[in-house]
């Protein structure tokens, strides 16, 4: 059956209480709160397998290429999509400058100049999760309404992932999404690719687009944007994922860990739940993107629409709401 909404809650998004209730009885995660400086190290790794990986593939057949980037690429760039995303939360360095800086150098392989939008419109995410307006992570209704559950549309949902996700900025409230370091994030991303044209050629630049691609999309990896935030758990929001691939992934499975505690860099994520196990034991959570990912694919009961949505700024509302009428009318 196919849905025509998103599920909707007046409640206020749903980690800012347990937040308040773990560090009531958990007082020593404070300490983990902080940053990693180290992480710079990796962004630096995987910019240069992506490099050396693009400099050997610079004249293979095409899919040879698509191989490569599928087992190889794929986990580089999904590394580095994660060390964006801790300089987006200042967990780098303590100058936010630096963090800046260290974002614009991780997106370099992977193409599209985004480091420096997202740093702008993710935290918003987290202060207003499942608003429309406010959420860039929130599928807009007509996406949902278009993919809804079938099969073939939601891996080609999941294949141009990137095309999808980088159209919900722009409908973001509060959001200015062009400054002057919008600008050097694209001149320097352009910058980049035209060298990669003129040393390395055309091939050089399909791997690092394919690996892109496959980092977001249909991948295994690509299966994180279900973990995240679908309702694979009844109402439950939110999900981690405990498995293997926290170890390329940089533990960006402790996804109901980060939201609850945001300030925490990566490395500490995992001593947040052996602090405080008792709080996500009892929680859904998934140990496999594969099957996560053939799950979201096949099962008729997900879709796009399997997300919860709710009121501007996540306050509670006096007058009910229908359950049949579309929650992008209350957030536009």
């Amino acid at each position: 059956m196919k849905k025509k909404s998103f599920r909707w809650s007046d409640e206020v998004e749903p980690h800012k209480d347990r937040t308040k209730t773990i560090i009531k009885q958990h007082p020593e995660i404070r300490n983990l709160i902080g940053r990693n400086p180290y992480t710079f190290l990796v962004i630096a790794f995987c910019v240069s397998v992506q490099l050396v990986a693009a400099y050997l593939l610079k004249d293979a057949a095409w899919y040879w290429i698509a191989i490569a980037a599928y087992v190889i690429g794929a986990f580089a760039c999904h590394s580095l999509f994660v060390c964006i995303h801790e300089c987006a939360h200042n967990l780098i360095f303590k100058n936010r400058v630096l963090n800046t800086w260290s974002g614009i150098f991780a997106n370099l392989p992977t193409l599209l100049p985004s480091s420096v939008s997202f740093q702008k419109y993710h935290l918003k995410h987290h202060s207003f999760q499942g608003v429309e307006a406010l959420d860039a992570d929130m599928p807009f209704h007509w996406e949902a309404k278009m993919i809804n559950n079938s099969s073939f549309g939601k891996a080609m949902w999941l294949l141009f992932y990137p095309v999808f996700q980088a159209l919900r900025p722009f409908r973001l409230k509060e959001i200015n999404l062009f400054d002057a370091w919008t600008l050097v994030n694209w001149a320097v991303q352009i910058a980049f690719t035209a060298a990669v044209v003129y040393f390395l050629g055309w091939s050089a630049v399909l791997y690092l687009a394919l690996s892109f691609f496959f980092s977001v999309g249909l991948h295994p990896l690509g299966a994180r944007w279900v973990q995240e935030h679908f309702l694979t758990h009844g109402e439950q929001e939110t999900k981690s994922y405990y498995g293997r691939l926290n170890v390329t992934n940089l533990n960006v499975g402790y996804h109901n860990e980060h939201h609850d505690f945001p300030s925490v860099p990566w490395n500490n994520l995992p001593k947040i739940k052996a602090i405080a196990g008792g709080h996500y034991d009892t929680l859904g959570y998934h140990t496999s993107y594969t099957r996560l990912l053939f799950e979201f694919l096949f099962n008729r009961e997900l879709s796009v629409f399997s997300r919860t949505a709710r009121s501007n700024r996540g306050t509670k509302i006096t007058a009910p709401v229908a359950k049949t009428q579309d929650p992008s009318a209350l957030v536009a």
